[in-house]
């Protein structure tokens, strides 16, 4: 039987993330999903890929407020909801532009103190919707919010498993699911079936979601990344990409180092997604 083993949300694009036992679920992904995210000075956005230090920020959720904390700094809290004369500032995700409302000089400020550098801290525009590459999503026009370009990443856990027994043969240590930031994370499934899978469909008759696998996920340095301590081990730094490289490569990316599937949502948004749920998997070949 395939389930759903996990649910993780990363409300600052690149931060530390939460753990969920159920999630609410919009076409832009789960509720509070990458729905704020940091910038440099020229509006670029922070990511583990230059600043592995964010892993080490973490972040929770009260009804009111995000809360965020880091070793050495105090706590920090804001409000969910923009404030009303919060200013839209000149944003990008790779190459989308995007008008982010600013969160603040309190923000701000905490945030380049922690890294060390210019560091603004904005909250997704509900007046935008970030179109996702149609190259991808086909006639379907979906939105997403702060995530690199789809609105959930799904990951299997016996995929995980069979690269760290790979990784164990060479000797270097297994590694967390955590390394590779996903949503949903399903048990049940053969190792890497779901580079197969077209839909997934979770909960009960009347209120099931149905998500459609789009395109596999190529993986950057960030699994290299231990989510607790913001480093790469100094003994194995090159993995696990290594290994992924010697199996995984994916022509449909340009020859990119593939773990997961990002995945859009078909139907049910408003539902409730919940860990144990069974999912009904349909395979694509």
């Amino acid at each position: 039987m395939v389930s759903l083993s996990a649910l993780h949300i990363y409300p600052i694009k690149s931060c530390g993330g939460i753990d969920l036992a159920e999630a609410g679920i919009s076409e832009q992904g789960l509720f509070m999903d990458r729905h704020w995210m940091l910038i440099d000075r020229d509006g670029r956005f922070l990511s583990q890929r230059e600043h592995p230090l964010m892993a080490t920020v973490k972040t929770a959720l009260t009804g009111e407020a995000l809360i965020v904390r880091a070793r050495g700094m105090p706590q920090l809290s804001l409000p969910l909801a923009p404030a009303a004369a919060a200013a839209a500032v000149s944003a990008s995700i790779w190459d989308y532009a995007v008008q982010p409302l600013d969160c603040g000089k309190q923000a701000h400020e905490w945030f380049s103190s922690y890294f060390g550098a210019d560091a603004r801290l904005v909250q997704f525009n509900p007046a935008e919707r970030r179109i996702c590459s149609q190259k991808w999503t086909g006639d379907a026009l979906v939105a997403t919010q702060f995530a690199d370009g789809f609105p959930l990443l799904v990951a299997n856990e016996a995929s995980l498993e069979d690269l760290n027994q790979r990784m164990k043969k060479k000797g270097a240590p297994a590694i967390p699911m955590n390394r590779f930031r996903p949503n949903v994370v399903l048990s049940g499934l053969d190792a890497y079936e779901e580079d197969y899978v077209d839909t997934l469909t979770l909960g009960e008759p009347g209120s099931e979601i149905v998500l459609r696998m789009i395109k596999p996920c190529a993986r950057c340095p960030v699994p290299g990344i231990d989510q607790e301590t913001g480093r790469s081990s100094a003994e194995w730094p090159g993995e696990p990409l290594d290994t992924m490289a010697t199996y995984r490569a994916n022509d449909r990316v340009d020859g990119g180092l593939t773990f997961g599937q990002n995945a859009i949502v078909v139907r049910g948004q408003g539902n409730l997604l919940r860990v144990g749920q069974e999912a009904q998997v349909e395979l694509n070949f």
